[in-house]
């Protein structure tokens, strides 16, 4: 991957924040925590969700940065929505959350040098990961969300 697409990558970490919010704006708490869609989370769980995955990932990425090829921790996302804080309509602190981690997170891959995005790591449930791959995850697992919520709050209507 060169470097214009992975600044395309960076592009959409950087603009996942506000996409976020623009979704949730206005948004009352029934809402926010309605469960229309079997089998998927409410949009207040998608938000928080956002915020959780992506602190752990950030996290991640600095191990690969500076360890050699280090273990990283996985959790279960499923439990981690469950919790009552995942669960809440009060939504703002989780925004928060993204917009400042997004805006670390952005330095971060522009600060990186080409050969830093081969470092790599091992996930016990993916195998071998790099930071290159990190990266295109993370894109997408933003753009996955938004059409989450975008879906359940369709299906409100």
């Amino acid at each position: 991957m060169n470097a214009a697409q992975r600044q395309t990558l960076i592009n959409k970490i950087a603009a996942l924040p506000g996409q976020i919010e623009e979704l949730v704006a206005g948004l009352t708490p029934e809402q926010l925590t309605a469960h229309p869609l079997a089998g998927e989370w409410s949009v207040a769980q998608n938000v928080h969700h956002l915020a959780d995955s992506h602190i752990n990932s950030y996290v991640r990425c600095r191990l690969v940065l500076t360890e050699d090829h280090p273990t990283l921790k996985p959790y279960n996302q499923e439990d981690w929505a469950e919790i009552p804080d995942a669960a809440s309509a009060d939504v703002s602190t989780s925004l928060a959350i993204l917009r400042g981690l997004h805006g670390r997170w952005v330095h971060f891959w522009e600060g990186l040098a080409d050969a830093d995005f081969a470092r790599t790591a091992f996930h016990p449930e993916s195998g071998e990961v790099t930071l290159q791959s990190l990266l295109e995850t993370y894109a997408a697992h933003g753009e996955a969300h938004i059409d989450q919520i975008t879906r359940t709050l369709a299906a409100q209507r």
